[in-house]
């Protein structure tokens, strides 16, 4: 989660929304990204979804079977279903998201009787510092 949170911190330097995420198998890792949205002009640039894009181009698969995602942040909805999709094996998320997660708040995705896969979910890995700078990188931006 440390590596995760170094992301969220270049993200925020950036002037992202300080969310970062590491894509790990067997202990190396294969992925680390920030938020990029503003950066690429691409609504779909989350941390997850672009560390799960360097992953599976790093593995030449669409699927990332046996990979962890670490990632600062309860993932949305969008992110969710990608962690779904590239069958990470296990999820670990700092600061819950009230508001915008779907893994244990929202739509709680992976409870639904239509997700096809469901990653382990071990969530609060982290919290405090994620939810720190999360609530810094907005405070200073009022």
């Amino acid at each position: 989660m440390d590596l995760a949170l170094a992301e969220a911190r270049l993200a925020a330097a950036r002037g992202e929304v300080p969310v970062g995420a590491v894509v790990v198998r067997d202990g190396v890792v294969l992925a680390r990204a920030g938020n990029r949205t503003l950066a690429d002009k691409d609504p779909t640039a989350h941390a997850e979804i672009v560390a799960i894009r360097a992953a599976c181009t790093a593995l030449g698969s669409e699927r990332l079977p046996g990979c962890d995602l670490y990632v600062t942040l309860e993932p949305c909805p969008m992110c969710a279903a990608a962690i779904s999709f590239a069958r990470i094996r296990r999820l670990y998320f700092g600061a819950a998201d009230a508001k915008g997660g779907a893994v244990e708040n929202g739509v709680r995705l992976y409870a639904d009787p239509t997700c096809h896969h469901r990653p382990d979910v071990y969530g609060g890995i982290g919290e405090a510092a994620a939810a720190a700078l999360l609530r810094d990188f907005f405070r200073d931006r009022r």
